[in-house]
C-alpha cells in the first residue's frame, strides 16, 4: 500500500502503525484453491459410503471431464447395484455440482470478511491569487478495522454451516438414488413377472376355447378366461409403463442422458438380511449425527455472534479516520480528521430489534428440526421393522403354503380329482402372493433407504442376505 505525499513532508507517524494493522488482518485468511469441496466431500463419503468426486476435485475442465466420463461409463458396464447408482448420481449430478460450487461462494465471503476495507486516498489541487494548495488525505474505516476479527469469526460460522448443509444435501441425494433404485429394480422384476402371467393366461385362454370349441365348456367358462387374459394384458402395458417411470427417475438422479439411459439393472431386488437392525437411542443418533440438524445449531451460534456485533455498533455506526497532508505555496502542515456519525435520529434500537427477532427465530428453527428429526427416527425405524416382518412373513410363510398348495392341486389335477377350472384358479392365487413379496420387498429396501436418511447417513444396517433362498421357489 502506498501513501502519496510531498516530498519533504513527514509522514504522520500513525500511518505505519495503520498500515501494518491493515496488512496483518488481511493476510489471516486466503482462498483454499478448491472453494471447500475438499472437506465437503469428505464429510459426505464419510456420511454415503461413496466418494463424491474424481481424483478429488470438481470438474473445471475438458480433462476432468473426461476422467469423470471413464469413471461413469465403467459403472454403467454392468448392471448397477444400489452402492453404484449412488456413487455415479454423486458424481454425475449438476445439480449437486452446482451446490458444491455454493460452498465456494461462502469461501469467498468469508476470506472478504476477513479483510479490511481498502483505504480512500483523496487529493485535492487548487489556486489562486498567485497560490497554489495541495491537499491529500488517506482515510480508513476505524469500524472496520476493530470489528474485522468478529466478522471473520461470524464468516467462518457461516463457511462451516454452509459446509454442512453441502455434505447433508449429497446425502440426501443419496438416499433418494437409492430409493429410486429400489423403486426401478421392483418395477422391472414386476413386469417380468407379468409377462409371465400374461403367457400363462393366454394359454389358459386357448385351452378354454378349445374346450369350448369341443362342446365341454360354457360360453360363461371362455368369457372367464378370455377376461383375466385380457387384464393380464392391460397388467403387463401398466407394468412396463411404471418400469420407463422409475427407470428415468433414475437416470435423472444419475445424471444420465442419451445411450446413457439404456443402463441396466439387475433383475431381482435383493433378498431380505438375516435380521433387522433394533437400533437403541434412535431419536439420539438422529440428533448427534444428522447433518441439518449440526447446521441449524451453527445458525443459532453465528446469529448470537451477529447480536453481540450489532449491540457493539448501534451507537457507532460509521468511524473514518483521516490522515491530512496540505501543501499551501511554501507553507506545509498536517493533521488528521475524524468523521464520526452522531446518533441524533437513530440510536441503533431497530437493528439490535431485528437481531434479536432474527436470533429467536433460529432459536425456534433449530427446536422444530430437532422435534422433527426425532419423530422421522421413530417413524422411519418403526417402518423399517414393520417392513421386515411383513417381507420376511411373505418370504417364510405365504410363498412356502402357496407352493406347496400349487403342488398338490397339480397332484390331484393329475389325478383327475380336481377340475382344470380350480388348476387354473390356484393360478391365479399364486401370481397375486409373488405380486404382494415382491412389493413387500420393495417396502422393505425402501423403508431401510428412509431409516438412513432420517439417521443422517449409513446407519450400519445390515446388508442382503449373500444367499438368497425365495426367488427360485416362487410358485
Amino acid at each position: 500500500m502506498i501513501c502519496l505525499h510531498k516530498p519533504g513532508v513527514a509522514v504522520p507517524a500513525a500511518v505505519p502503525v495503520v498500515m501494518a494493522a491493515v496488512l496483518l488482518l488481511s493476510g489471516c485468511t486466503s482462498l483454499s484453491g478448491d472453494g471447500g469441496f475438499h472437506a465437503a466431500a469428505a464429510l459426505s463419503t464419510q456420511r454415503t459410503g461413496a466418494p463424491a468426486s474424481v481424483a478429488g476435485r470438481l470438474p473445471r475442465n475438458e480433462d476432468d471431464a473426461r476422467a469423470l466420463a471413464t469413471v461413469v461409463a465403467a459403472k454403467l458396464a454392468q448392471p448397477l447395484s444400489a452402492d453404484d447408482a449412488v456413487q455415479v448420481a454423486l458424481l454425475n449430478n449438476r445439480d449437486l455440482q452446482a451446490t458444491y460450487w455454493s460452498l465456494g461462494i461462502a469461501e469467498a465471503d468469508l476470506v472478504q470478511a476477513s479483510r479490511l476495507q481498502n483505504p480512500v486516498l483523496d487529493f485535492k489541487r487548487s489556486h489562486g491569487g498567485g497560490a497554489i494548495e495541495i491537499e491529500r488525505t488517506l482515510t480508513f474505516n476505524l469500524l472496520g478495522l476493530i470489528t474485522t476479527p468478529l466478522a471473520g469469526r461470524i464468516e467462518a460460522g457461516r463457511y462451516e454451516q454452509s459446509r454442512l448443509l453441502v455434505a447433508n444435501e449429497a446425502v440426501r441425494l443419496a438416499a433418494e438414488t437409492r430409493r429410486a433404485w429400489v423403486a426401478a429394480v421392483a418395477a422391472g422384476q414386476s413386469a417380468d413377472y407379468a409377462q409371465q402371467v400374461q403367457a400363462s393366461a393366454e394359454a389358459s385362454a386357448e385351452l378354454a376355447q378349445r374346450m369350448r370349441d369341443a362342446g365341454n365348456w360354457s360360453a360363461m367358462d371362455v368369457a372367464r378366461e378370455q377376461a383375466y387374459h385380457a387384464q393380464t394384458v392391460a397388467d403387463v402395458t401398466a407394468a412396463r409403463k411404471a418400469t420407463v417411470n422409475a427407470r428415468e427417475k433414475l437416470a435423472r438422479l444419475m445424471g444420465l442422458a442419451g445411450a446413457q439411459a439404456a443402463y441396466r439393472l439387475p433383475a431381482q431386488l435383493p433378498d431380505l438380511p438375516a435380521a433387522p437392525a433394533r437400533l437403541a437411542q434412535v431419536e439420539q443418533l438422529a440428533i448427534d449425527q444428522r447433518l441439518d440438524i449440526e447446521a441449524a445449531r451453527l445458525d443459532v451460534a453465528h446469529t448470537a455472534s451477529s447480536l453481540g456485533l450489532t449491540n457493539t455498533t448501534r451507537f457507532i455506526n460509521v468511524v473514518d479516520l483521516g490522515l491530512v497532508a496540505n501543501s499551501a505555496g511554501a507553507t506545509n502542515t498536517r493533521g488528521y480528521e475524524l468523521s464520526l456519525e452522531i446518533p441524533l435520529f437513530d440510536w441503533g434500537g431497530a437493528r439490535v430489534a431485528r437481531a434479536e427477532a432474527t436470533y429467536m427465530q433460529a432459536v425456534n428453527r433449530l427446536a422444530q428440526a430437532v422435534v422433527h428429526a426425532r419423530s422421522e427416527a421413530r417413524e422411519s425405524h418403526a417402518d423399517y421393522l414393520a417392513a421386515y416382518e411383513l417381507a420376511r412373513h411373505y418370504r417364510d410363510q405365504v410363498l412356502p403354503t402357496r407352493k406347496k398348495l400349487a403342488d398338490e392341486t397339480l397332484l390331484r389335477y393329475n389325478g383327475m380329482l380336481l377340475s382344470v377350472f380350480e388348476l387354473l384358479a390356484d393360478a391365479r392365487e399364486q401370481a397375486g402372493a409373488v405380486r404382494g413379496y415382491i412389493a413387500a420387498q420393495q417396502d422393505f429396501w425402501t423403508a431401510q433407504a428412509n431409516l438412513d436418511a432420517a439417521l443422517g447417513g449409513q446407519a450400519g444396517l445390515p446388508a442382503p442376505a449373500t444367499n438368497p433362498s425365495t426367488q427360485g421357489e416362487q410358485p
